[in-house]
């Protein structure tokens, strides 16, 4: 009966998380499910309340609220009249530097909508979406600030101009790089701290 309830117990804590992976049923005890349940709640909870979790998450949070709101200023007046329509005139002067975009097919406003919806979709997802799609989110955004800073460089404006796009940038480039740090450290984590649980559980076999 104890080890009817310690393995429930332990199966529905990997069921409240279908990322989880529990062990095989039929090829462990009950006490080593309840031990590799616990450590799997101690390695949840350290990642959730680490520094680089919490970094993550406001980086994500005031990045994603950036770009949504440039976007929108790129797609609608609503929001501002002046700020459109300096984007308007910005755009212009960029497809005018790149006669290449009008002999594919591609204007000033079609320009000005692509970069728009995907600052507002990227931003969408760092915002709200967990899990991978962040970091894809991450990426094509970092793309977008390479381009944007390519169009100002291109028709010589000053560095007050593009400084924005210059910082945000980096806090892109620095938010890929602690997610990714993250994502590998708690794996490792994981893994010794299992290799320690069958250590202790061969010791056991050898000592019976």
């Amino acid at each position: 009966m104890r080890h009817r309830a310690n393995r429930h117990y332990a199966g529905a804590i990997f069921a409240a998380d279908p990322e989880a992976h529990p062990p095989d049923a039929t090829s462990q005890s009950g006490s080593h499910w309840f031990q590799r349940g616990s450590v799997w709640l101690h390695a949840r909870w350290k990642k959730m309340a680490s520094p680089r979790t919490i970094t993550i998450v406001a980086l994500s949070f005031a990045l994603g609220l950036f770009f949504v709101f440039m976007g929108t200023i790129k797609l609608t007046p609503r929001l501002s009249k002046d700020a459109y329509s300096e984007m308007k005139r910005a755009y212009k002067s960029y497809a005018k530097a790149l006669p290449g975009l009008k002999k594919i097919g591609i204007s000033s406003v079609l320009l000005r909508k692509i970069i728009g919806s995907l600052e507002v979709g990227c931003g969408i997802v760092l915002t709200l979406v967990p899990g991978r799609p962040k970091d894809v989110a991450n990426f094509l955004l970092l793309l977008v600030m390479l381009a944007v800073l390519f169009f100002h460089q291109l028709v010589g404006d000053p560095l007050k101009r593009y400084a924005h796009a210059l910082v945000f940038g980096i806090l892109l480039t620095c938010r890929l790089l602690i997610a990714r740090q993250s994502d590998d450290r708690p794996e490792r984590e994981d893994s010794r701290e299992e290799q320690h649980i069958n250590d202790q559980e061969k010791n056991k076999v050898k000592q019976s």
